[in-house]
């Protein structure tokens, strides 16, 4: 399957469960660079009326992994997570949250991406890296093959 150099379009018409439940939105994704936001409502809050740190961790997560999966399509691997560290910087209550993600490596059998978040005056609100295993056609993934990427 080819994808286009912003896959983005594609990306907000094909939502998967967790991002279509969280309200993520791709404003851009490609090889170098995904960018995501959320307008933050109450399924995004914690008892203390803050953003959940599950929720940062899981965008910074999953624009990682979309990165990560656009590079892995050229060599016709899939991607799984294999570390997520979140750190968070400053607290959320309301607005709009965006994140960045960009790869710090690239190899053959792994790859490492760095993601920060800002909220809607630029500031830091958190930031993360995650490690995330490449894996070729046919390798076995929690009892099933994985799939050609791009095929069913």
């Amino acid at each position: 399957m080819d994808m286009p150099d912003d896959a983005s379009a594609f990306l907000n018409q094909h939502l998967d469960g967790w991002s279509a439940a969280m309200g993520l939105h791709y404003l851009q994704a490609g090889r170098d660079e995904v960018r995501g936001e959320m307008h933050i409502g109450a399924q995004h809050l914690q008892a203390y009326g803050i953003v959940h740190g599950g929720v940062h961790a899981g965008l910074i997560e999953t624009l990682a992994s979309v990165g990560a999966a656009l590079n892995g399509l050229e060599h016709g691997q899939s991607v799984v997570g294999l570390e997520n560290h979140t750190s968070f910087v400053r607290a959320v209550r309301a607005g709009r949250i965006c994140g960045t993600a960009r790869p710090l490596t690239r190899g053959r059998r792994s790859q490492l991406w760095e993601v920060h978040v800002h909220d809607g005056d630029a500031r830091l609100i958190a930031s993360g890296r995650v490690r995330l295993l490449c894996l070729d056609a046919g390798a076995d993934l929690a009892g099933q093959a994985v799939a050609t990427p791009g095929h069913s």
